[in-house]
Parts: structure tokens; C-alpha cells; sequence
């Protein structure tokens, strides 16, 4: 099967399985500690690869400052209320799936702050994006002693608030670096922000187990640079619009795979209420088709 046609497929995989290895590692670690070691592993991996990869020379200029800080919304404040989360419980299918409204709340803050134009279709997707969230969701919300609770789910949205505000920013400020520097950028911030929160707030504890290992090997290799990799072979593809929409089936893919590994829930409601938020989503950000002129 050529390269062109495994790639999105493979994507939507590898990425899903963020939120499996983050259940791996939570066990033995806390979260902001874990992600800064697996920011600062990953930012010294870059850093040797970008002469490989003919990447533009490293420069301190606005640039870098703002890849900083979009690094320190998108992997700092998302993937730390995401692990957070999972860390306290928030089972990993629920909380892929509050996160994969993330383009939709995209859409919404590049209106307000690019002056992007919302159309009526959003709102009625964003409407129905966080009714299919809400069906997931009550079952769970009865449970005595569950992991679902206000203050877990909260940190699932600061998550996805924290990627959001990160791609806009993203767009906004950052439009002279190629995409690994970049990148590089984006895990100095990230690496910054989660050792200062650690630092802060937790103990410092790791216990060392093949679980651990296998989450930082996979996390590091396989999505900070093997799936951010991937996704800048799509990009260079010219698949921007159909790479965007990928991540709309990752919720799916993570609960198949939490139910699969760790035997999390996955009723019939409950996957009737993942088609409600893909639509939801889906018809917020799909590109409406335009018609062929006729010809003068």
C-alpha cells in the first residue's frame, strides 16, 4: 500500500494512543514531572536531528519566543490537564473524547481572535459536538467514587482550551520558522512550563517499572517526534483540510483501544453519543463545497 495512503490512517492511530500511554505512566509518575522529562528528551532528540533534516539555523527572535509559547499552550497546559486528568481517574476514552472537540473550539476562538467568519453552522455544531459529550458522559457521572468528577473533567477542558488557544496563537504569531525548528521551539516552552509546575506542586516522585519505561519510549519516539513527523509528511502532501479532519476520529480510535486494554466501558449509549459529537463537529468545520462556475 503506497505511503500516501497508509499515512492518515496511521496518524489517527499513533495519535490516539497519547491518551493510552498516558494511562500507562500516570501509575507510577506525576504528570507534570513526567512531561518535562518527555519535553526536555524530546527537545534534545530534535536538536540532533535538525542537521539531518536541513532545518533553518536557530535563532532568538519574536519567532522562537512565540513557538515558546504556543509549545507551552499545546503541550503544557494540554497534555498536562489531559494527564492530570487521567491521573486522578478520568478514564482515557472520556477524556480523548472532550478533546476531540478541540478543532471545534478552534474554529470558534480563530473567529473571535483572527476574525475568521463563524457561520450559523458552527454554533448549531458546537451545540451538538457537547450534547453527544454530555450522553458519554452521564452514565458516568452517577458513579460513586468514580473517576468522573468536576474538578477531573475540568482539567479535560483546560486541556482542550490550552490546544485551542496554542494553534491560534500558533497561526497568528508564528509564520517564518519551518516546522521543526519550530517545533523544537514549541518543547523548550513545554519543557520550561511543566518543570516549573513540577517543581511547584509535586514531589518529584518517579517509580521506575517496564510500564513507565515503555510509556516515555513510545510517547518520545512514536508521537513527539514519530507522529508530529507523520504529520508534517501530510502537510507536504498538500492534505491540510483532510489532515485537520483526522483528528475528528481519534476519540473513536482511543476508546476502542481503552476498551480493548483496560477494559473501560463502551456501551451502545455510549457510542451512540461519540457519532452525535463527530457530527457535531464535523458539521461545524466541514468545508462547504463550491460549486464550478459555468464557463462565459
Amino acid at each position: 500500500m503506497p505511503m500516501s495512503r497508509l499515512a492518515p490512517a496511521l496518524f489517527v492511530v499513533l495519535w490516539a494512543t497519547g491518551f493510552i500511554g498516558a494511562r500507562y505512566a500516570m501509575p507510577w509518575s506525576e504528570p507534570f514531572g513526567f512531561l518535562a522529562v518527555r519535553s526536555a528528551i524530546t527537545f534534545l532528540l530534535l536538536a540532533a536531528m535538525l542537521p539531518l533534516l536541513g532545518a533553518a539555523r536557530l535563532r532568538a527572535g519574536a519567532q522562537a519566543w512565540h513557538s515558546m509559547v504556543a509549545g507551552m499552550l499545546m503541550h503544557g497546559i494540554y497534555l498536562g490537564g489531559v494527564f492530570w486528568a487521567i491521573r486522578n481517574g478520568l478514564p482515557a476514552g472520556l477524556t480523548a473524547l472532550i478533546v476531540g472537540l478541540q478543532p471545534l473550539i478552534t474554529a470558534i476562538m480563530a473567529g473571535v481572535f483572527l476574525g475568521e467568519r463563524i457561520m450559523p453552522r458552527h454554533w448549531l455544531g458546537l451545540a451538538i459536538g457537547f450534547a453527544g459529550v454530555a450522553i458519554v458522559l452521564a452514565p458516568k457521572l452517577g458513579s460513586i467514587g468514580g473517576g468522573v468528577t468536576p474538578v477531573n473533567l475540568a482539567a479535560a477542558f483546560l486541556a482542550v482550551i490550552g490546544m485551542a488557544a496554542g494553534t491560534v496563537w500558533q497561526k497568528r504569531f508564528v509564520t517564518d520558522l519551518d516546522l521543526a525548528t519550530g517545533a523544537l521551539y514549541q518543547y523548550l516552552g513545554a519543557t520550561l512550563l511543566t518543570a516549573l509546575v513540577a517543581f511547584a506542586f509535586e514531589t518529584g516522585t518517579f517509580v521506575v517499572t517496564g510500564e513507565l519505561i515503555f510509556a516515555f519510549a513510545w510517547l518520545v519516539l512514536v508521537l513527539s517526534i514519530g507522529a508530529i513527523f507523520l504529520l508534517m509528511y501530510l502537510l507536504r502532501q498538500g492534505e491540510v483540510s483532510k489532515v485537520a479532519s483526522l483528528f475528528y476520529l481519534v476519540p473513536a480510535v482511543t476508546a476502542l483501544l481503552a476498551w480493548a486494554l483496560f477494559g473501560e466501558e463502551l456501551s451502545p449509549v455510549q457510542i451512540a453519543g461519540m457519532a452525535i459529537a463527530a457530527a457535531g463537529v464535523g458539521l461545524a468545520t466541514a468545508q462547504p463545497r463550491m460549486r464550478a462556475r459555468a464557463s462565459r
